[in-house]
């Protein structure tokens, strides 16, 4: 069971639990890292970049579906076990695409899941993940709302995994293994549709600013909260706010809820309501989001660099939701002023 520091100190005055400083907090002072922080690569092809356009390949063999218009497919006919390298390369356009492709009744293991996910890069490491080939994902069944009185980090928030690393993760594909009848739900945001939902004129300025992603808050989180000891020291990283995709070439916002915590180029105050903006355009959002109810065997593949997601927090049995994450490393977020928006680009498509 998760437990808080502030929960051992209890004011006199109102009966609840104090908030800590980190500094304050033993678990956190006291705890040393073994992994350096991470240097920037340059990881593998981005294996999408091998598709078929159409992707027949694919699509000859499955059958998809898109659940809105902007995000989300629903491949059916096909256990991803199956594929051939040429398949899955398909399958790494359709995400790339549709920002998350979900599958039902698969035979995955982990172990075929972990060598499965081998074909799209280097295996990712999560700073709380001992495993360097696969992470748990529980998801939450206690009141965060509660919890984010006494932590730093919104763990219900929405985000896009590891944002604050050189390299962020480019796919990401978790398996559940367990799961309540009722809630763990999963929703994904498309950030191509943030990015056109937005004004020229803050399009504009959203692209002339670097977001501030930081690994800090998570990290005081995770040995509070999770009682785990990240591996690697907390960092901040710069990345440009709206960033291009390098296989779709489209712009993408790149602002997320969990790990932004300014703009590098603006004061204070002046980031801060612009945050306060950003976290409402992501909570606004419902033309953009698909969500996902799980069974056992369900799976969904995503592109951290098109879509930012969230597990919906709910009341269901502690330890009755349990999935296996497998993620890769992707390219520094860059952006390329000639790429252009999903909106753009369906204007000059279909002139």
């Amino acid at each position: 069971m998760s437990t808080l520091e502030a929960h051992n100190h209890i004011s006199p005055d109102s009966g609840k639990p104090t908030v800590l400083h980190p500094n304050f907090n033993p678990k956190i002072r006291n705890w040393n890292p073994t992994d350096p922080i991470r240097e920037e690569i340059t990881p593998p092809k981005d294996r999408a970049h091998f598709a078929d356009p159409d992707k027949k390949r694919l699509l000859s063999v499955a059958t998809a579906t898109d659940l809105t218009e902007g995000i989300g497919t629903l491949l059916e006919g096909v256990q991803l076990s199956q594929l051939d390298g040429e398949q899955l390369d398909d399958l790494a356009l359709l995400v790339a695409e549709r920002g998350v492709v979900f599958l039902r009744a698969q035979d995955l293991t982990t172990e075929t899941q972990v060598k499965l996910f081998e074909h799209y890069g280097i295996l990712d490491k999560h700073p709380a993940q001992k495993d360097a080939q696969h992470v748990i994902i529980k998801g939450s069944a206690g009141d965060w709302r509660q919890d984010a009185a006494y932590t730093p980090w919104p763990q219900a928030g929405w985000h896009a995994d590891t944002s604050f690393e050189v390299n962020p993760p480019s796919y990401s594909l978790l398996r559940m293994e367990a799961h309540p009848e009722v809630g763990g739900d999963t929703a994904w945001v498309s950030q191509y549709g943030l990015f056109d939902a937005l004004s020229p004129t803050y399009q504009k300025l959203f692209e002339s600013l670097h977001a501030v992603h930081t690994s800090r808050l998570q990290y005081d989180t995770i040995l509070d909260l999770w009682g785990v000891g990240p591996n690697r020291p907390p960092i901040d990283t710069h990345h440009p706010a709206v960033r291009t995709h390098p296989v779709t070439r489209l712009k993408a916002w790149n602002v997320n809820e969990g790990f932004v915590t300014g703009f590098a180029e603006l004061k204070k105050v002046e980031s801060d309501k612009l945050l306060d903006f950003a976290n409402y355009h992501i909570h606004s959002a419902d033309d953009q989001l698909v969500r996902w109810k799980w069974d056992v065997g369900s799976v969904a593949m995503w592109d951290n660099r098109a879509v930012i997601h969230r597990v919906i927090p709910g009341r269901y049995q502690q330890g009755s939701r349990r999935g296996v994450r497998t993620t890769v490393f992707g390219e520094k977020p860059f952006l390329d002023p000639n790429s252009e928006t999903r909106d753009e680009r369906e204007r000059r498509v279909t002139k």
